[in-house]
C-alpha cells in the first residue's frame, strides 16, 4: 500500500534530493568502465597473468552487464525503487572493496563481476525513475543531467586514471571510490522515495535463461572478437554468437506470444521509439569507433603517452558533460529535430575530417575534432532517448529504458569487435602491399590506413543517422488506457 501511495504523490515528492543520489551512484558505477582499462599493463605485471587473461575484467563486466539490464525490466515490477537502487549500490560497493583488496585476480574478477552486477541495476532504475517523476514537457532536463552522467563519467575515466597510476598503486583506482559509493548508500537512504508501483507479473524462468543466453551470448563473441589475438573464424566467437543469436530468436517470440512478457517488446510498435532505438545504435557504433580509434592513432601513430592520449581526450568529455544539460533545457523548448538534425549533420562532417587524418595532423586539431565530435553526440543521444521514451505509456518505461539499455550494451560489444577488425584488416593489407620489411615510418601508415577505414565504416554510419534524424518528430505521452496497437504511425 505504502507503494502505491507513494505513485498517487509522485508530484508532491522532492524531486531534487532523489535525482542527487541516483547521479552520485551512477557516476562512479559508470566511471569504473574506462577506470580500469589504461591499468592493464600494471596489472598484467602485479598480478603475473596473461593479457589474455586480463581480457576478462572487461569482458565479464560487460557480460554481467549485458545479461541483468535485460532482466531489469522484470525487477523493477517487484521490488520498489530503493530496494533496487540501494540493492545495486550495496553490491558495486561490495564489488569495489573486493577489488581494492584482491590478492589474485580471480578475487579481482570476482570483485568486477559483483561491481558489473550493481552497475546492470542501476541504469534502468535511475532512467525509469527519472521517466516516473517527470512530466514529459520537462523530461528533457533531468535526462540531459543523466546524460552528463553517461557520457561524462567514461571520458574522464582514462585520463584520472592515468593520474592516479602516476602518484599511487593501481588498487587506490578501487580505494578512491569507496567513500563515494558509501556516500551514495547514504544519501539515497535519507532522500530516495518509492515512486514505482510494484505488480509482481509472473516470473518466466525460460525467458530470463532464454534471455541470459541470448545477450551474453552475443556481447561474449563480439568481445572475443575485438581481442587482438582472435579472428571471426575462432570457435569461442562463432559459437556464443551462434547459441546466442538462436536463443534471442527463441526469447523474442516467447515474448510477443506471452501475455506478461519479461520484456515487452511491443515498445516496437511506437514508430519513434523504434526510430530512436536505430538512432542510438548507429550514434553508439559511430562514438565507439572514435573512442576506440583515437586512442590507437595517438599511441601507436603519434607516439603520445597514455597520460598524454588521456589529456587529449578530457576537453571533450568535459564539454560533453557540461552540453547535455543545457540540450536537455532546449529539447524541452524546441523539440528534438532542433537539436538531433544539427547534431547528425556535425557529425557526418567530424566523421569525414576523421578520415582526412594524416602524419602531418597536430595535437590541437585532435583536440578540436573530438571536442566536435562530443557536442555532436550531446545533441543526439539524450534528445533522442528522451523522445522516444516520452511516446510510451508509463506501464512500459521498465520496458523500454530496459530495451534501450541493452541495445546500447550490445552495440558497444560489436562496435569494439567491428572497428579493431577493420583497423587490424587494413593494416595488414597495407603491409602486404610492400616488397620489404615495413620501416618504423610504414609501420605508423600502415596502422593509420587501417584506421582511416575503420574511420570511413564510421562515416557510414553518421551519413544512416543524419537519414534517420530527418524523419524525427516531437512526440506526445499516450493516454494510459491507450493500448500499443491503437498507435499510429
Amino acid at each position: 500500500m505504502n507503494n502505491v501511495a507513494a505513485q498517487h504523490d509522485v508530484q508532491n515528492i522532492r524531486k531534487l534530493p532523489i535525482l542527487v543520489s541516483l547521479i552520485i551512484g551512477a557516476f562512479f558505477s559508470i566511471l569504473n568502465e574506462t577506470l580500469l582499462n589504461i591499468a592493464l599493463p600494471k596489472l598484467e605485471v602485479a598480478l603475473e597473468v596473461s593479457a589474455a587473461t586480463l581480457q576478462w575484467l572487461a569482458t565479464g563486466y560487460m557480460l554481467v552487464v549485458g545479461v541483468l539490464i535485460p532482466v531489469s525490466a522484470l525487477l523493477v515490477q517487484w521490488f520498489t525503487t530503493r530496494q533496487m537502487f540501494l540493492g545495486a549500490m550495496v553490491l558495486f560497493t561490495a564489488g569495489t572493496f573486493l577489488c581494492g583488496i584482491a590478492p589474485s585476480f580471480e578475487l579481482l574478477l570476482v570483485g568486477r563481476l559483483l561491481q558489473a552486477g550493481g552497475a546492470g541495476l542501476m541504469l534502468p532504475v535511475m532512467m525509469n525513475t527519472v521517466l516516473v517523476l517527470y512530466p514529459p514537457e520537462t523530461r528533457g532536463a533531468a535526462m540531459g543531467t543523466i546524460g552528463l552522467v553517461i557520457m561524462f563519467a567514461p571520458a574522464i575515466g582514462p585520463t584520472l586514471s592515468g593520474l592516479i597510476l602516476q602518484i599511487a598503486d593501481w588498487r587506490w583506482l578501487f580505494f578512491l571510490v569507496l567513500p563515494f559509493a558509501a556516500l551514495s548508500i547514504v544519501v539515497s537512504f535519507i532522500f530516495l522515495k518509492n515512486v514505482t508501483t510494484i505488480t509482481k507479473p509472473k516470473v518466466d524462468v525460460l525467458s530470463i535463461l532464454l534471455s541470459t543466453l541470448g545477450f551474453g551470448g552475443i556481447v561474449f563473441g563480439f568481445s572475443n572478437a575485438g581481442k587482438a589475438d582472435t579472428t571471426w573464424a575462432s570457435t569461442n566467437v562463432y559459437f556464443p554468437l551462434i547459441v546466442g543469436g538462436v536463443s534471442l530468436l527463441l526469447f523474442v517470440i516467447r515474448q510477443l506470444k506471452s501475455k506478461e512478457p519479461m520484456l515487452d517488446l511491443r515498445v516496437f510498435k511506437f514508430p519513434m521509439f523504434t526510430l530512436t532505438t536505430l538512432m542510438l545504435i548507429i550514434a553508439m557504433m559511430t562514438m565507439f569507433s572514435t573512442m576506440l580509434l583515437l586512442p590507437f592513432l595517438m599511441q601507436g601513430v603519434f607516439l603520445m603517452t597514455t597520460f598524454t592520449a588521456g589529456l587529449v581526450l578530457l576537453p571533450g568529455g568535459l564539454l560533453n558533460g557540461l552540453i547535455s544539460p543545457v540540450t536537455g533545457k532546449l529539447f524541452d523548448k524546441f523539440g528534438p529535430r532542433a537539436l538531433v538534425i544539427p547534431g547528425s549533420t556535425l557529425l557526418l562532417i567530424i566523421m569525414w575530417l576523421f578520415t582526412r587524418i594524416d602524419l602531418q595532423t597536430t595535437t590541437t586539431t585532435l583536440v578540436i575534432l573530438h571536442v566536435a565530435l562530443m557536442i555532436a553526440i550531446a545533441m543526439i543521444m539524450m534528445p533522442t532517448q528522451t523522445n522516444g521514451l516520452n511516446e510510451l505509456p508509463q506501464r512500459m518505461y521498465p520496458h523500454g529504458t530496459a530495451v534501450l539499455n541493452t541495445l546500447q550494451q550490445i552495440s558497444g560489444a560489436i562496435g569494439v569487435a567491428l572497428f579493431i577488425s577493420i583497423m587490424t584488416s587494413g593494416q595488414q593489407a597495407y603491409f602486404m602491399s610492400l616488397t620489404a620489411e615495413p620501416t618504423l615510418t610504414q609501420m605508423s601508415e600502415g596502422l593509420l590506413a587501417g584506421i582511416h577505414q575503420a574511420f570511413v565504416v564510421g562515416l557510414i554510419f553518421a551519413i544512416g543517422a543524419l537519414a534517420l534524424s530527418l524523419f524525427t518528430k516531437r512526440t506526445k505521452a499516450p493516454v494510459e488506457q491507450a493500448a500499443p496497437d491503437s498507435v499510429q504511425p
